[in-house]
Formats: C-alpha cells, sequence, structure tokens
C-alpha cells in the first residue's frame, strides 16, 4: 500500500458538491493520432446531459472494442479543454497503476446514465 505522496486539504462538503461527476456509457471510442501521448477520442452518452466528447489516455489497458457499452466516471462541470484540433467536454476519471498507465474508474454495477455520484 501507498501512502499519499502529498497532503490534501480537507474541503467542505459544499466544495465536494461543486464537482459534477456523473456516470456515462462509451457509445463511440476512435484512434486519436494526434494526441502528443497514445489517447482514444470518446463519444460518452450522460443521460439526461447527452452525448459528450472526452479524450483518454487509457490505451494500455483497453481497446475500442471493448470500451464500448462499458460505463465509466466522468467529471462533468470542468469546462471544455482544447487538445490540438479536438475539443473534450468531460474528463473521464481513473486511477493510475504501477506503470503510471490509467485503469478507468467505474461503477460497480449499471446504474442510469446521467446518474451523480453521491
Amino acid at each position: 500500500m501507498h501512502a499519499p505522496s502529498e497532503t490534501m486539504d480537507t474541503i467542505t462538503w459544499q466544495h465536494f458538491e461543486q464537482t459534477d461527476i456523473r456516470v456515462g456509457t462509451i457509445v463511440e471510442a476512435t484512434d486519436f493520432p494526434e494526441a502528443r501521448k497514445p489517447a482514444y477520442k470518446l463519444v460518452v452518452d450522460l443521460g439526461p446531459l447527452g452525448l459528450k466528447k472526452s479524450s483518454a489516455q487509457i490505451t494500455k489497458h483497453y481497446t475500442k472494442e471493448e470500451l464500448t457499452g462499458r460505463q465509466i466516471l466522468c467529471v462533468t462541470n470542468l469546462g471544455k479543454k482544447q487538445i490540438g484540433k479536438y475539443i473534450s467536454e468531460v474528463l473521464v476519471t481513473g486511477f493510475a497503476d504501477e506503470n503510471g498507465d490509467i485503469v478507468l474508474a467505474q461503477p460497480a454495477g449499471k446504474v442510469p446514465n446521467g446518474s451523480k455520484l453521491m
């Protein structure tokens, strides 16, 4: 078990609630050859929030084919981020493994798209 590399400041419940983390289903995953680091372009169905685009550096653990239909957790209120000519609308969340490669954060069971993390 690893200790955190840095101590985080304590936040209030209201601060936590300001981070909008929602579940969505990946409906499309394509290559992103223009990205500096290997990545996929994703389209995520976030239910009432609609379809959102994201870039994700998850090529080490996942193929495009196995991503389609997978539910993931996304931060939806960080604003848009331009990555080259691509606009990412949500942040796909995950954890770095021992090699620094990303493993997706996912719900333990199927939940409705757009459900908010509580």
